[in-house]
């Protein structure tokens, strides 16, 4: 079970942070909070992690055949988040909203909320983001920063995003990375598109101040 150090920001509730993590057992404390939060034990709450390497794939059918046959010795999981192929590893901001979505029930506009949280980030850090039609996640041109991919149980989220920030993006060469290939775009990261190194603390701090003005 891991604990999560909680950070505030100002008058916002802040974050909680755990730290490196492995994917799976991640996964498993997840669901226990979920579980936590159906109960009313514990309030809204956003997580941050980075996960050792790891590849996910989400509900689609074909999501398995997205992965190279001949790729890196690197574990892959099947997940119940929505979506495709994945990468997850050291350098990339993955959030994990447990928050209740019953007031509304629609999870299509909580994608839409989740891709507006990154759009304002990016575009704090002078980077022109944008939304791209018919695909989930974050751009720059056609370049994807950022990966959506939920789930909910009883109305109440898990899963979420993964932001690539100092991350190492040679393990997307071996997947069609959430389905889109290579004639429909790429994988880029912060540190690319501004030619420098980012504080992964201080983008987490950012991210969290964007989601609590939308889920607050």
């Amino acid at each position: 079970m891991y604990i999560a150090e909680e950070k505030r920001n100002g008058s916002h509730a802040g974050f909680w942070d755990l730290g490196i993590t492995e994917y799976e057992s991640c996964l498993e404390w997840q669901k226990q909070q979920v579980i936590l939060r159906q109960k009313n034990k514990i309030t809204d709450r956003l997580n941050f992690t980075e996960h050792w390497p790891v590849y996910t794939t989400g509900s689609r059918k074909d999501a398995m055949s997205n992965i190279l046959p001949k790729h890196p010795p690197i574990p892959v999981v099947r997940t119940s988040r929505g979506g495709d192929v994945t990468y997850h590893g050291l350098g990339q901001i993955v959030g994990y909203p447990i928050i209740s979505l019953l007031k509304n029930r629609d999870l299509h506009q909580y994608l839409r909320n989740l891709e507006e949280v990154l759009t304002r980030v990016i575009q704090c850090l002078g980077l022109a983001a944008h939304r791209r039609r018919g695909k989930t996640g974050i751009w720059i041109e056609d370049r994807k920063l950022a990966a959506i991919g939920v789930g909910v149980k009883s109305w109440i989220s898990y899963h979420g995003f993964a932001l690539n920030v100092n991350l190492d993006l040679n393990p997307f060469g071996s997947i069609i990375p959430c389905g889109v290939s290579p004639e429909e775009g790429s994988v880029s990261s912060l540190r690319k598109e501004l030619e420098s190194s980012l504080d992964i603390d201080e983008v987490k701090e950012l991210i969290a101040v964007e989601f609590w003005k939308i889920f607050d």
